[in-house]
Parts: C-alpha cells; sequence; structure tokens
C-alpha cells in the first residue's frame, strides 16, 4: 500500500484533504487508529447538522446553527485545563474527549461547515488559531477555542499586539493577518504545536517525528532542517544530524545562528562550507 505521507509532498494545496490528513498525523502517535471510524463520525454528524442547518437562510445564521450543534450540543470545548495536552492536537483524541486546542477544534468546524456548503475558512492569527466567515458585508471572525464566539475588530487588534512588537496594526495589516490560511499552512500549524510541546518535554523522538512530518508536507522550510538536525543529534543519530545542519546551511548561509551551526557540524567531522 503507498503510503499517504507521500503523496502530500507534491500535492496542489486543494487537494490535501484537511481532516483526513490530520488524522494521519494522529495515527503517528497511535499506530494502529482506525482512520475509518472518525472519518465516519463526522460523516454522521454532518448528516445530523444537515437536518438542522437552515437552507434559506443567510450564511451567518447557518454558521450560527453550526456552532450551536458543534458547542452546544455535542459539546465540544477548548481545554481550559490542560491547553498543551499533546492529545488536545490528535483528532482522534479530540474526537473522544470532545476537547482540543483552537486548531483542532477549527478543523473540525471547518470541515462540517465545507462538507455542508457554508464556506468557513481557517485563520493562521498570531496567538490562537481563528475562524472566519466570507459574508457580503464583510468577514465575521470566530474563535473556536471560545465556543465559536465572535470577534471584532478591536479585540483582533489586543489579541495581536500580545504577540507582536508593534502596536501599530493598521486596517490593511490585520486584512492581511485576517486572510484565509492553506490546508498546507494549518496542517503545519499543528505540526508545530505539537512540535513544541515535545521540546518542552524533551521527547526528541516525537518532536523529531512532528519535524519529519513538516518537511513531508512542505519542504520549502529551511528552519526545520536545522530542528530535525538537532532533534536527530539529540538521539545520537550523527550522520543525518550532519546532513540536515549541512542542508540548512546550504539554504540559509547568512541566518544568525550560521555560525553556531557551522560549529555544530565542525565538532561533528563535517566539511563546513565557508559561512557568510
Amino acid at each position: 500500500m503507498e503510503n499517504p505521507w507521500l503523496a502530500l509532498t507534491s500535492a496542489k494545496d486543494q487537494d490535501i484533504p484537511l481532516f483526513s490528513t490530520a488524522l494521519l498525523i494522529a495515527q503517528d502517535e497511535y499506530p494502529t487508529l482506525d482512520r475509518a471510524v472518525y472519518e465516519a463520525r463526522l460523516h454522521d454528524y454532518a448528516h445530523r447538522l444537515e437536518t438542522l442547518l437552515p437552507t434559506t437562510d443567510s450564511a451567518s445564521a447557518q454558521l450560527r446553527c453550526l456552532n450551536q450543534f458543534v458547542f452546544d450540543e455535542l459539546g465540544f470545548s477548548g481545554d481550559e485545563q490542560d491547553y498543551y495536552d499533546p492529545r488536545n492536537s490528535y483528532l482522534n483524541d479530540v474526537l473522544d474527549r470532545r476537547l482540543g486546542n483552537p486548531i483542532s477544534l477549527a478543523v473540525v468546524q471547518i470541515e462540517l461547515a465545507q462538507r455542508l456548503g457554508v464556506p468557513l475558512e481557517g485563520v493562521s492569527f498570531p496567538g490562537h488559531f481563528l475562524v472566519r466567515l466570507p459574508l457580503d458585508e464583510g468577514i465575521v471572525v470566530l474563535d473556536p477555542f471560545q465556543k465559536g464566539r465572535s470577534l471584532d475588530a478591536a479585540e483582533l487588534r489586543r489579541r495581536a499586539r500580545s504577540h507582536l512588537d508593534t502596536h501599530d496594526i493598521d486596517d490593511a495589516r490585520l486584512a492581511r493577518m485576517l486572510e484565509p490560511a492553506s490546508h498546507r499552512a494549518i496542517l503545519s500549524r499543528m505540526l508545530r504545536n505539537l512540535k513544541g510541546v515535545y521540546v518542552e518535554r524533551e521527547q526528541w523522538d516525537k518532536a523529531l517525528r512532528c519535524s519529519d512530518r513538516l518537511l513531508t508536507i512542505d519542504v520549502h522550510q529551511p528552519l526545520e532542517f536545522r530542528d530535525r538536525g538537532n532533534y536527530y543529534l539529540r538521539l545520537g543519530h550523527l550522520v543525518a544530524a550532519r546532513q540536515d545542519l549541512l542542508r540548512y546551511l546550504a539554504l540559509m548561509p547568512q541566518a544568525e545562528d550560521a555560525e553556531a551551526v557551522a560549529q555544530q557540524l565542525s565538532d561533528l567531522g563535517a566539511n563546513v562550507p565557508r559561512v557568510n
């Protein structure tokens, strides 16, 4: 059987199935996971929601119905008690526990919406991941972690300022922050979240796995070669570490940490290219 990950490397973004690929991420942690069970559960949710969704009302009314179903009837919510629990990023756990982080809850919300023709989109906003619904009069921005609560421009600016080094967020910059995220970008952010959790816990094998998957989804992430090389070093895989660190220097010869990486390679006995 062909490895489903391999097809993602060259896939066009619109051809990457968001929910199914998020389940592939979960299968790395749970090798015996039956992805079809969770696909069927989401299909059942969509079927139940279809009977509730108003067909003649506005998109905003449909969104209210979707949120009521997901967050009130099904009881999905943000994990306030243990935000960094890795289970909050694995969709099987999210569906079983009905707890998640902003991005995993957004994936459930987006997938249900799009299966029913509601054009809900992800937003890779600073800090928490958000969702947006384009309307004739503009866009509605919602926080899945807070049960789909809508956010106005003032709150969005406050949130952005808390994660950026500037207080100057004009309308044009805020609009750029609210652009829809591609499936590749959503899945990459999910993997980076997991990687950060595992680095904090010094679980280097799982952090390495996340870096590896990030490079499978999008090879144009030079920092991931550096990070993966360092995880290989932590695990004692010196040949693989050298290859990744050399690749990083080749791609980023003028990076701020280029000299430090070159020193790492020199310590490993590698032939290091000249660093600018």
